[in-house]
């Protein structure tokens, strides 16, 4: 398998030392998280320049709790610390594969210049 279980224990060393990181928020009660599972999984498997992570929801509460996600199956991706998607419910196999080129696409200076400049605005 070409993806991570993460924990409370790994979470914050795997965000911060990897650029891209695709997470499937699941739990082990939920139909469509293990009807989605395969897809996250292929995916992963043929991308092995991103990390692909797989947290349960039910033992690792704090974590969705932080990324609000509330419910199952929830797709969140970061690319270096940022939050880039947040999006709930599954995905056919092309849709995750075209959000996996996307991001890959994204210039992240035009994002973070982006960011400087709503924080500006709030202050």
């Amino acid at each position: 398998m070409a993806y991570i279980d993460l924990t409370t224990k790994n979470f914050d060393e795997i965000r911060d030392n990897n650029e891209i990181i695709i997470i499937d928020f699941w739990a082990q009660w939920c139909g469509p998280c293990i009807q989605f599972a395969p897809t996250f999984e292929k995916v992963s498997d043929e991308n092995p320049d991103i990390t692909f992570g797989k947290l349960n929801i039910d033992e690792q509460s704090a974590i969705a709790n932080y990324y609000g996600v509330s419910s199952v199956p929830t797709i969140v991706v970061i690319r270096d610390g940022i939050v880039l998607l947040n999006r709930a419910g599954s995905l056919p196999e092309d849709a995750l594969n075209d959000i996996v080129t996307h991001v890959k696409s994204i210039n992240m200076d035009e994002i973070r210049s982006q960011l400087e400049k709503e924080e500006a605005e709030e202050e």
